[in-house]
């Protein structure tokens, strides 16, 4: 496997298609044609675009191991990442990408409902092929600002299910009443799209049926009171004192420490950290209640510690 590192791969840039207004599949393959680590749906690759790092969802089939797919939005408001892929990137150029991560997996259940806005089908349109190919219950519904700008609902449409389809000039929001009215015991719903969306499902859906992606960190108002800490740096042999106004991700690369990190509001895992000792204040918007309890690891770039001190595999 071509390598920049022990987590990251060079990839080539097969091709790249349209495949909306407004968005473009890119397909990653290896330089000599080699399989690709394996991956489930849910998962996205860390991909270093314009100098930045950036999370993009694989849209492709895990069991066609060859080609990793993402489909990615050309954004107004872009922070570079975006523009630089729509601009900049073309096939036949090489990208440096991380293997996959998942945080928002497919879980076994007895039946789905999936709930995709905009560029958030992206995770969806691999979870609607593993539920069809299973054999599952499913179904989905799907809206975005207008036909037009809709990625990949031929290929959902070809899959068999119950797909609704909602561009908004047409017929407006989700009815997210009808579509999350009297879910079946043992239902999931997966949600991914603009966080309005996400917070109109959260609100209509009972917490242990539902599973979310965002984009962007929520806004939450803090009561300004945090206090420093101290971390010790079992893997470095630093001892670290986390000022009030400052991050552990922060205090860890002003001490010299390397670690992986993305977007910096607990929604990407890049700076996930297995805790050794302590408890962890979590402020994520990735991990699950039973594996906030569990303390085995936290996001350092908004997690705080709830007991005076920790220990991190740092």
């Amino acid at each position: 496997m071509t390598t920049t590192d022990e987590s990251t791969l060079d990839l080539l840039v097969h091709r790249m298609t349209w495949e909306a207004d407004g968005v473009l599949s890119v397909e990653l393959t290896h330089p000599d044609g080699k399989p690709l680590p394996a991956w489930e749906p849910g998962a996205h690759l860390d991909v270093h675009v314009g100098g930045q790092v950036r999370q993009y969802s694989l849209c492709s089939d895990p069991r066609t191991p060859e080609k990793y797919r993402i489909g990615v939005l050309n954004e107004p408001s872009s922070r570079g990442g975006s523009r630089h892929v729509h601009t900049k990137l073309r096939p036949g150029g090489r990208v440096t990408v991380s293997a996959p991560r998942n945080h928002f997996a497919l879980e076994e259940a007895a039946g789905y409902v999936f709930v995709a806005g905009g560029i958030g089908v992206t995770p969806i349109l691999a979870m609607a092929r593993e539920a069809a190919r299973r054999g599952a219950e499913w179904r989905m519904v799907y809206g975005g600002r207008s036909r037009a700008s809709m990625a990949f609902v031929d290929e959902l449409t070809a899959l068999g299910g119950d797909v609704t389809v909602v561009p908004q000039d047409e017929q407006g929001h989700i009815d997210l009443d009808s579509a999350l009215a009297g879910l079946p015991e043992g239902t999931l719903v997966y949600c991914c799209g603009p966080e309005p969306l996400l917070a109109a499902v959260e609100a209509r859906c009972p917490a242990e049926q539902l599973r979310l992606e965002r984009f962007a960190a929520p806004v939450v108002e803090r009561s300004g009171d945090d206090e420093a800490f101290e971390v010790e740096c079992r893997t470095s042999g630093l001892t670290l004192t986390v000022d009030a106004d400052t991050s552990i991700l922060e205090a860890a690369e002003a001490a010299g420490i390397d670690v992986a990190s993305s977007c910096r509001d607990g929604i990407c895992g890049s700076c996930e950290t297995r805790v050794l000792d302590g408890t962890p204040d979590h402020r994520d918007f990735l991990l699950s209640e039973a594996e906030r309890a569990s303390c085995a690891s936290m996001m350092i770039c908004v997690s705080r510690c709830a007991s005076g001190r920790l220990a991190l595999d740092l």
